[in-house]
């Protein structure tokens, strides 16, 4: 039988919400009145609320969950959470539940202590005094229920520390309910609700919210503590970015090609939708969002992608461009941009130049397309890339000269050689100087390059950011997770918090050239495409790409050529290396960048 009922009214300012905020209604309501009778008691009391009916699952923390998942609480600077059952550990049960409420709806002074809650930027959640547990007791038997649940977004719990608020009623801020989204539960995850008193999904729930808190970098605070706070000072505006860019993949259409060496109907959506997860817990297979799964040749839905890339903050993408010695493949979104000028869709070319191989997806190293230099390619490329660089889209970050990027340009055979006549041949067809970039990679070509033959060069992450200390499983100290992957994996798991922390060391960016644009990635897990062999980012989330921004405006984007910054990717999403919603945590990327910018 139904026993809980999640309620949405219309926000007070500051714009929050509660959740089954029965309690505070005109008259006591029993915690036998049948479901029916008490929705409709609520409903004469409050209006304009809104009564939801949950099956008898997870205690008060599956419907919160549920709301949660429906997206109802995203438009909210803070959520109350209340519940209206007694503790069953107490003997005074209904007066600790009346302490947890009235610690965070204290009467008239609620609104101040709200507002020093919100102002606050290092408060994640706020819990009556007496509630924020730290003592080790108070893991019952929820340590392998919360370390299963934290594995779903890549968090790995410490078990000789724990700080969590207790009581489940509390106000949270949007970052805690992102992180919830992630963990993606639902009403079979949630044991059927019998009186239990430890060991079940919802109590490791409460556990879990500590550690979800301090992965956002984030506090508990109690109502004491809000109320001896003095007002919190504005935040220091952070460094901007001056040029936001992100690389585009042209691959979701079919192609002649792909039927031939993939079978028939294959585009990259196909290796998305067959991935299956090699670790419990990882977010596979990953599935679009809003734009679902598109086709680019329908040119309308470019218009879509930059309308949301726009608001995010992303000024172009760095579109990639396959050329084989002439020979075109994957061109027909682009092509069919150009035709539409009306598609505010601003971009710049990337040139893809290196060998098509099965390997990509674990398979033999087949080669399926060459990529040659035959003798003149640099005048065929350029005129090749011409009409794009003509397209009154097409990015000039100086305002004068257009942009490109070579993918691998240790490939070339003659790289100061090859690069001059390109740049010549840009000369001769009208386009004047154009403004060369070329994308670092950790592995050497065969060709190296002169860190000043680039007017500047691109971080592409994870290239060069990964190192042995950030192998939790597949490198030379094996298996760090603290479980098994599936049978069989042979690839590398590692730290995405790692790769973070060396984007931003001083020892890394040393090595860097002078004119390097710097590189972020929202996350990366190339199962889709390498199976058993992919390598993945564990603890890729929102939170923690929020972290990596901020941390660039702090260390990075001084020394960043014309402060800029490139974002691998938009749509990589057999890589996971996507900003466009979909997968666990929607948007949330987008919504992080967007604050940021």
């Amino acid at each position: 039988m139904p026993i809980s009922a999640a309620i949405r009214a219309p926000p007070p300012a500051p714009q929050t919400r509660s959740q089954n905020r029965s309690q505070a209604g005109r008259r006591p309501i029993d915690e036998h009145t049948p479901t029916a009778t008490l929705a409709a008691r609520i409903r004469a009391d409050w209006p304009g609320a809104q009564v939801i009916t949950m099956p008898n699952h997870g205690r008060d923390i599956f419907p919160f969950v549920h709301l949660v998942n429906a997206g109802l609480l995203d438009p909210y600077r803070a959520i109350c959470k209340i519940h209206t059952k007694r503790s069953p550990h107490r003997q005074d049960g209904e007066a600790w539940r009346r302490h947890l409420i009235a610690g965070i709806l204290p009467g008239a002074e609620t609104a101040p202590l709200l507002g020093r809650f919100l102002a606050d930027g290092a408060a994640g959640l706020w819990v009556a005094d007496g509630q924020h547990y730290t003592d080790m007791r108070w893991w019952g038997s929820n340590r392998d229920g919360v370390a299963r649940l934290l594995r779903r977004i890549g968090i790995r719990p410490d078990p000789d520390a724990l700080s969590f608020p207790a009581g489940s009623i509390y106000w949270v801020k949007p970052m805690l309910i992102t992180l919830i989204r992630g963990l993606r539960l639902d009403l079979t995850d949630f044991e059927v609700e019998a009186g239990q008193l430890d060991g079940t999904t919802a109590h490791a729930f409460e556990r879990v919210l500590g550690y979800l808190i301090g992965a956002a970098g984030l506090e508990i605070r109690q109502t004491a503590q809000l109320e001896a706070a003095e007002p919190a000072p504005l935040p220091a505006p952070h460094t901007r970015a001056s040029l936001v860019s992100a690389f585009y993949l042209p691959q979701f259409h079919r192609t002649p090609e792909n039927d031939r060496w993939w079978g028939r109907g294959y585009t990259e959506w196909t290796a998305c939708a067959r991935a299956r997860p090699v670790h419990d817990g990882q977010d596979q297979p990953v599935l679009p969002g809003d734009l679902g799964f598109y086709d680019l040749c329908q040119t309308g839905v470019m218009g879509e992608q930059a309308a949301l890339a726009r608001d995010a903050g992303i000024d172009a993408f760095c579109v990639y461009h396959y050329w084989f010695d002439g020979r075109r493949i994957l061109e027909t979104p682009m092509q069919n941009l150009l035709a539409r000028p009306e598609i505010d869709f601003p971009f710049y070319l990337c040139w893809a130049n290196e060998s098509w191989r099965r390997n990509w997806d674990g398979l033999s190293g087949e080669v399926l397309l060459d990529q040659g230099y035959a003798p003149g390619f640099e005048a065929a490329l350029a005129a090749d890339i011409a009409p794009y660089m003509r397209d009154p889209r097409y990015l000039r970050p100086d305002g004068v000269r257009p942009r490109l990027v070579i993918y691998r340009p240790e490939d070339l055979p003659e790289p100061a050689a090859n690069i001059a006549r390109l740049r010549a041949a840009f000369e001769d067809l009208g386009l004047g100087a154009v403004e060369l970039g070329a994308v670092r990679f950790h592995v050497d070509g065969a060709h190296p390059v002169a860190a000043d033959l680039f007017d500047f060069w691109v971080e592409m992450p994870p290239h060069g950011l990964v190192d042995e200390e950030g192998w939790l499983y597949g490198g030379p100290r094996g298996n760090r997770l603290g479980f098994d992957p599936a049978p069989g994996f042979q690839g590398l798991i590692y730290d995405y918090g790692r790769v973070i922390d060396n984007s931003l060391s001083p020892e890394y960016t040393a090595r860097l050239p002078a004119n390097t644009i710097a590189g972020v990635m929202p996350s990366w897990d190339n199962t889709a495409r390498r199976g058993l062999r992919a390598h993945l980012a564990f603890g890729a989330h929102p939170a923690a790409f929020r972290r990596w921004l901020y941390g660039l405006s702090e260390h990075r984007l001084a020394t960043s050529y014309r402060g800029e910054v490139m974002i691998n990717a938009w749509n990589e999403w057999a890589e996971k290396a996507m900003l466009e919603p979909g997968g666990a945590f929607g948007r949330a990327n987008l919504d992080m960048l967007k604050e940021w910018r």
